[in-house]
């Protein structure tokens, strides 16, 4: 079996990589003052976003990514059960983990699944965010090759006129076995200010993907940047 992603041919070659990077969000309450958390954060190594919770004002939750899952189980787990974040009160509700992969049509293959998402999540303007995952009814995978390509498409056309137009910036990640109640992806909308991103979801509601083939989305974490770690 060949597991490595495929972008578009480039010079004429094909693209392979078998790079890709995970990314976890984990929530808490009981935060009464961030200052301690993003002291921590930023003497780690940790890379991603701290978020102030849009629902809860004790509220925050943290991104995390790494090309390596084995991160997670190990710096991270034990960064997170010391203080100031073994204090909080964990959010299991709003977990969410995925990893970045390629749909064939990528003209630079390692910049969408390594560089790319490093940039959005780290850019001085991208402060406000909305993450969800979400799981496409089974009636999708039956569909011919060609007809979920055009479903696709109609998709991802109104998330490129967002990101052209500066407005919304989305990070795609694949969660399929990752995701603790069987969803399929993890999507992340990240920009300047909060209406776009909103303006954003409720423009996929009109697609064929979202009003016919979509079984659940959410819960949906909104949340307000606090720290991000530099960009590389």
């Amino acid at each position: 079996m060949d597991l490595r992603e495929r972008g578009a041919p480039k010079n004429g070659e094909p693209q392979h990589s078998d790079r890709r990077l995970y990314i976890q969000l984990a929530a808490w309450g009981g935060c009464r003052g961030a200052q301690a958390l993003t002291a921590a954060l930023k003497n780690s190594r940790i890379e991603g976003v701290l978020y102030a919770d849009l629902y809860d004002p004790q509220g925050v939750a943290l991104i995390v990514m790494s090309e390596s899952p084995d991160f997670f189980v190990n710096e991270l787990r034990d960064f997170l059960l010391k203080e100031p974040f073994a204090g909080l009160c964990p959010k299991p509700e709003f977990a969410m983990f995925g990893r970045t992969y390629s749909s064939g049509y990528e003209q630079d293959l390692e910049d969408w699944l390594i560089r790319r998402p490093r940039r959005v999540l780290g850019g001085p303007d991208c402060r406000w965010a909305i993450w969800y995952p979400l799981r496409r009814t089974g009636a999708f995978a039956q569909l011919p090759r060609d007809e979920q390509a055009q479903i696709l498409k109609e998709h991802g056309t109104i998330g490129r006129a967002f990101g052209e137009a500066g407005l919304a910036h989305d990070i795609r990640l694949a969660s399929f076995g990752l995701d603790r109640n069987d969803n399929d992806f993890v999507i992340g909308l990240i920009g300047s200010d909060l209406h776009p991103l909103s303006a954003t979801v409720e423009a996929m509601r009109k697609t064929r993907q979202t009003s016919s083939f979509m079984e659940k989305m959410g819960p949906f974490f909104v949340g307000r940047a606090l720290w991000q770690s530099p960009l590389n």
